[in-house]
C-alpha cells in the first residue's frame, strides 16, 4: 500500500511538471517556429512586389533628376553664348574665354581613370552677315586667317552638313539657335576597337550693330560634356561607373527631340555624319537587316515601332513632356523604362518637347532575379532563425527534463526519509477501514 503510495505521489509530481512546463514549452516551441516560417513567407512576397515598386519609382525620379541637371547645364552654355556677346571682338578675348570656360571630365589614360578639368566648348567663332568667318578658336587654338571658311553654305562647315548660320541669322536679337548634336559616325567595328563618339551641341545667335543684322556668334560646346550626365550611370545603383555595360540592360541614354539617340553606352547607336557628311540613316523594318549587318545601326525610337510599339509610344510621351514608366522589347530582352523631358527651351527647341528626354532602363528578367535573390535571403535567414529558436527550446527542454529527474529523486527521497523502514505494517494497521468497519 505504502509503495504503491510513492508511485502515486512521484506521478502526480511528474504529471505537474509535464502540465506546468513541458506541454506550454512544447506548444511555444510550434507557435513560435509556425508564426516565423510564415512570417518570412510575408516579407519575402512583400519584398518582391514593393522592392519591385519602390525601384521603378526611384528610378524614374533619378530620370527627372538628371534630366533637369540636363536642361540646367545646357541653360548654362545659353548664358555663356550670351555673354559672347558683349567681350570685345578679339582673338585674345575669344582664346580667354574659351580657356577659362572648363568643367570637370572623366577620362582614361595610359589604363588609370582619372577627373580632369576639360574645356567646355571646342570652338568659338564670330561670322559676318555673309557668313564668313571673321574670328574662330578651335581646341584653344586661333585658326589663321588662311584656314577660316565661308559657312552659309553646308559643305564648308565643321561637318560639313550644318546650317546653322542660315537657322540664326533669321532670328531676333537675343534668341539662340541649338544644333541637335553632331559629330562623324562611329561604326560597331570602330566601337568595338575603342572609338568613342565625339561630336559637338553648336550655339548661336545673331548680333546687330545701329546698321541691323551684322553677323552671329556660336558656340560649340563638346558633346563629351552633355553625354557625362547618363554616361556613368547605372540605374539600380548610386555609384557611378566610368563606362557602363550595354549587356547588362542596366544603363541610361539620352533621346534627342527628333527621335534619334544621341547618347548610348553602345556609341554605333548614335546618330552621326559619314566623312562626306552624309547622315547616316536609321534603323527601319525596311533597312534594319542591311545596316545591321553593316554595323550601322543608328537608333531612332519613332521609327522603331516594327521591334516594340510602345517604343514609339514612349518617345511621343516623351516629346509631349511627360514623364513615367513602360516596358517594352529589345533584342529579345523585356525591358522597363522610366523617362523623362529634358525642359530646356530654345528658338528652335519649343515646348513640351524642349531638347529631348533622358532614358533609364532595366532589364526585367535580371532585374526580377535580383528582387528574388534578395527574397530568398530573408526566406533562409528566416528559416535559420526557426531553427535556432527550436535548437534553444530543445536544449532547454532536455535541460528541464534532467531537473526534473532530479526533482523526482530528491522528492522520492524526502518521503522515504519521513516513513521509516518497518513501519508499514502500523501505517497499515492503522488505515485498515475494514477493521474498523467490522
Amino acid at each position: 500500500m505504502a509503495e504503491s503510495k510513492k508511485k502515486k505521489q512521484y506521478f502526480t509530481v511528474g504529471g505537474v511538471f509535464f502540465l506546468l512546463i513541458v506541454i506550454p514549452l512544447s506548444l511555444m516551441a510550434f507557435l513560435i517556429a509556425n508564426g516565423m516560417l510564415k512570417l518570412g513567407v510575408t516579407i519575402k512576397e512583400r519584398t518582391v512586389s514593393v522592392l519591385d515598386d519602390k525601384s521603378q519609382e526611384e528610378i524614374k525620379l533619378r530620370a527627372i533628376n538628371t534630366a533637369d541637371e540636363v536642361a540646367n547645364f545646357l541653360m548654362e552654355c545659353k548664358k555663356d553664348l550670351l555673354v559672347a556677346t558683349i567681350i570685345p571682338t578679339t582673338e585674345a578675348a575669344y582664346k580667354q574665354f574659351i580657356d577659362e570656360s572648363k568643367k570637370p571630365l572623366w577620362i582614361k589614360d595610359t589604363g588609370k581613370v582619372q577627373q580632369v578639368l576639360s574645356p567646355l566648348y571646342k570652338e568659338i567663332a564670330l561670322i559676318d552677315s555673309s557668313g564668313n568667318e571673321k574670328i574662330k578658336i578651335v581646341d584653344g587654338r586661333v585658326v589663321g586667317s588662311a584656314k577660316l571658311s565661308n559657312v552659309s553654305n553646308p559643305s564648308t562647315t565643321t561637318f560639313r552638313n550644318e546650317d546653322y548660320f542660315e537657322k540664326t541669322k533669321r532670328l531676333n536679337k537675343g534668341d539662340v539657335y541649338v544644333s541637335p548634336v553632331t559629330g562623324w559616325y562611329v561604326d560597331k567595328a570602330a566601337y568595338e576597337k575603342g572609338e568613342r563618339f565625339a561630336g559637338i551641341v553648336r550655339f548661336s545667335t545673331p548680333v546687330f550693330t545701329k546698321d541691323g543684322f551684322a553677323g552671329i556668334i556660336s558656340l560649340a560646346m563638346d558633346y563629351r560634356h552633355l553625354a557625362k550626365f547618363t554616361d556613368h550611370i547605372i540605374p539600380t545603383q548610386i555609384e557611378r561607373v566610368f563606362e557602363t555595360d550595354a549587356s547588362t540592360g542596366n544603363y541610361a541614354f539620352m533621346v534627342d527631340y527628333r527621335g534619334y539617340v544621341i547618347s548610348h553606352p553602345n556609341d554605333y547607336h548614335i546618330v552621326g555624319a559619314d566623312k562626306s557628311g552624309r547622315m547616316i540613316p536609321a534603323l527601319t523594318a525596311q533597312n534594319s537587316a542591311d545596316l545591321a549587318a553593316k554595323g550601322m545601326e543608328v537608333l531612332n525610337l519613332r521609327q522603331l515601332g516594327f521591334m516594340d510599339p510602345n517604343l514609339q509610344t514612349v518617345s511621343e510621351e516623351a516629346a509631349a513632356g511627360k514623364s513615367g514608366i513602360t516596358t517594352y522589347k529589345f533584342a529579345g530582352n523585356t525591358k522597363f523604362v522610366a523617362y523623362a523631358p529634358i525642359k530646356f527651351y530654345s528658338s528652335n527647341l519649343k515646348p513640351p518637347a524642349g531638347f529631348g528626354w533622358i532614358g533609364m532602363g532595366v532589364e526585367v528578367e535580371k532585374y526580377n532575379e535580383q528582387a528574388t535573390h534578395v527574397a530568398q535571403n530573408i526566406e533562409k535567414e528566416a528559416k535559420a532563425w526557426t531553427a535556432t529558436v527550436i535548437l534553444i527550446i530543445i536544449v532547454s527542454m532536455v535541460i528541464l527534463f534532467f531537473i526534473m529527474v532530479l526533482l523526482w529523486r530528491g522528492i522520492g527521497r524526502s518521503i522515504e526519509a519521513e516513513i521509516p523502514e518497518g513501519s508499514e505494517g502500523d501505517l497499515a494497521a492503522f488505515n485498515d477501514d475494514d477493521d474498523d468497519d467490522r
